[in-house]
């Protein structure tokens, strides 16, 4: 997949680069030593289990964690070196689309869309109204949804304008959260639709966190597969896979395809292996 809007040395540049990137919570290691460069106007998506450090590597991106060590590279300036102020700055360059939408239950569309621009940007009142018609537009909704509270949405609805919202302060990277979770197969495909249309109108680097297959092949450039740290071998990468869409049937890693088919395999068999030694200790501090 090209992008015109992109010329080729951009295409060759790099937006987001993660070296030795470690998080970890109390004694849980969530991101293990994570190496990732995604190149200008790229479509990257990162597939895994849950529970893997998907969404932890999106906050770690636009500095909402802070790693313990390592370093985050956003188009070349470290995350870890700003004050709030320049951080501030950085972020709004990123739209950030969430796994529920996460709509101000209490604001109508309108003012939800309107939001960041009325945060960073002074705009006259009629502008700020123009700018998100043309985003809902954009995101195929109609002007008359601009006065509805989001209680008044479908999932699918909330979605399209959880996108104008992120949409409104043009980015340059935009971050879906599991953008199709909790969507029937009609609508979740409507929304990949918009992910491509999106791409194809602004020259934006994307970056997917998903566990729909179907969104992965069919709007990727490339996908990585995430692995929990704590089910790797000593100093085994936690990107399991690397690659273009079309490679994903032909790994040779078990983890990878039994992923992509959807099948429990050995999966299953640590898990009640995991239950059995559990009740063990139980039974034996009983």
């Amino acid at each position: 997949m090209t992008d015109d809007n992109i010329s080729a040395t951009e295409q060759n540049s790099v937006m987001v680069e993660i070296s030795g990137l470690h998080v970890q919570f109390a004694s849980q290691e969530v991101l293990r030593d994570v190496d990732l460069a995604v190149p200008r106007g790229q479509t990257l998506a990162v597939i895994g289990e849950s529970g893997c450090g998907k969404t932890v590597l999106l906050k770690t991106m636009i500095g909402l964690l802070k790693p313990h060590r390592g370093t985050v590279l956003f188009d070349g300036r470290d995350l870890s070196t700003l004050n709030e102020r320049e951080l501030t700055q950085q972020r709004t360059r990123i739209g950030f689309v969430f796994q529920n939408a996460a709509l101000f239950d209490s604001l109508t569309v309108g003012q939800n869309v309107a939001f960041p621009i009325r945060q960073h940007k002074q705009y006259a009142e009629r502008q700020v109204r123009e700018l998100v018609l043309e985003r809902l537009e954009e995101v195929g909704l109609p002007s008359s949804i601009v006065t509805k509270k989001p209680a008044e949405l479908s999932g699918g609805m909330r979605k399209r304008v959880g996108l104008a919202r992120a949409l409104v302060m043009n980015p340059e990277v935009l971050l879906y959260d599991e953008p199709t979770t909790g969507l029937d197969p009609i609508v979740s495909d409507v929304i990949n639709e918009l992910i491509i249309r999106t791409r194809r109108r602004y020259p934006v680097t994307s970056i997917l966190v998903t566990h729909d297959m179907r969104t992965a092949r069919k709007v990727a450039d490339r996908v990585v597969m995430m692995y929990p740290a704590g089910r790797l071998e000593p100093n085994e990468s936690q990107m399991i896979f690397d690659g273009p869409p079309s490679e994903l049937e032909r790994t040779t890693d078990r983890r990878v395809s039994q992923f992509v088919r959807g099948e429990a395999g050995e999966r299953l068999m640590e898990m009640m292996g995991a239950t059995s030694a559990a009740n063990g200790e139980e039974s034996d501090d009983g």
